[in-house]
């Protein structure tokens, strides 16, 4: 069986809809404050990928309404699993700098709790959601995993909290916990009303109303754009594979693209010439991302299957039929 903490969530939703769609027993472990409960509404219309499996019932997909903040809920999340799947996050940047105290109470303690009941009840795995913000703001191009951390902001301070438990968890404990540090995911389902949203889901739906989207800064910082199914199968191919306890791995496409390169894609894919609008950088925000994945390869046989351009206009696509 498999736990997904904020499995109601953008990234946690697809990779509770592959799962099911494996036929595999999924729980979910999420609070509903920033993921959605029709994220979960997958219905009939998901088709299993086993040749020859009946469709998964509803009992194959428990949801269990909780707080990652309550050790007592953690450990009934947890109990008869053999993989955890920690998306449970307060994300964004902006956020933190807002509610620094949350963003450490939900990352940092919610990890916590997960690793603590996960050792408690013999869990085999726990794949760990990392981000590439913890590298912070160093000039050198592609970040790799051997690289000092420079956070900058508390939300990236709290994923790397979040790692170095795993790590610790691992060491004192034997408990396999592998991190993995996303590179802006971005996809259908992902919230684009919200007042902390993402670039991608924001300009796409601005430019979809023939509004023109608003660039913090010049537009030149670049980032490793990463389709949401890159990072579901990442999470796959990190559970079976033994003795990855305490590692680190990127998982991106290792291509950067900046700001303005994706307003210009966008308006490509729309078949408009909308121009985008500047206002004052953000605080804490990185100028430039881009991963090396070369470990992730080797250790996982990670490949990104769908490229930026494809993954953008699959994610058009669906906000278009929203």
């Amino acid at each position: 069986m498999y736990l997904v903490t904020g499995g109601a969530g953008f990234i946690g939703s697809h990779i509770v809809e592959e799962l099911l769609r494996k036929g595999e027993r999924v729980r979910v472990l999420d609070n509903f404050s920033t993921g959605k409960r029709e994220n979960l509404n997958f219905g009939r219309n998901l088709k299993p990928a086993v040749k020859d499996r009946d469709f998964p019932d509803a009992v194959q997909l428990e949801i269990i309404e909780g707080d990652l903040r309550d050790l007592d809920t953690v450990h009934k999340a947890v109990k008869g699993v053999d993989y955890v799947l920690h998306q449970g996050t307060l994300p964004s940047v902006t956020r933190s700098l807002v509610d620094p105290i949350t963003t450490t109470q939900v990352n940092i303690l919610g990890t916590l709790n997960i690793l603590i009941a996960s050792r408690d009840v013999g869990v085999r795995k726990v794949v760990y959601a990392c981000s590439s913000s913890v590298y912070g703001d160093t000039e050198i191009l592609p970040k790799m995993e051997t690289m000092t951390p420079n956070p900058l902001s508390p939300y990236a301070v709290s994923k790397l909290a979040g790692e170095n438990y795993c790590r610790v968890f691992y060491k004192n404990f034997g408990l396999e916990a592998v991190s993995l540090r996303y590179f802006n995911v971005f996809g259908p389902r992902q919230d684009p009303e919200s007042e902390y949203a993402a670039a991608i889901p924001k300009f796409i739906t601005t430019m979809l109303k023939e509004e023109r989207p608003t660039i913090y800064g010049d537009g030149k910082q670049s980032r490793d754009f990463t389709f949401v199914a890159n990072v579901v199968e990442a999470n796959l191919l990190a559970c079976p594979i033994p003795k990855l306890g305490g590692e680190i791995l990127n998982i991106a496409c290792g291509k950067k693209f900046n700001l303005l390169d994706l307003v210009k894609k966008i308006n490509q894919i729309l078949g408009t010439s909308i121009e985008p609008k500047h206002s004052e950088p953000r605080m804490g925000e990185v100028r430039h991302s881009q991963a090396d994945i070369s470990k992730a390869k080797r250790i996982i046989n990670y490949q990104p299957r769908i490229n930026f351009e494809d993954g953008l206009k699959k994610t058009i696509e669906t906000f278009k039929e929203r």
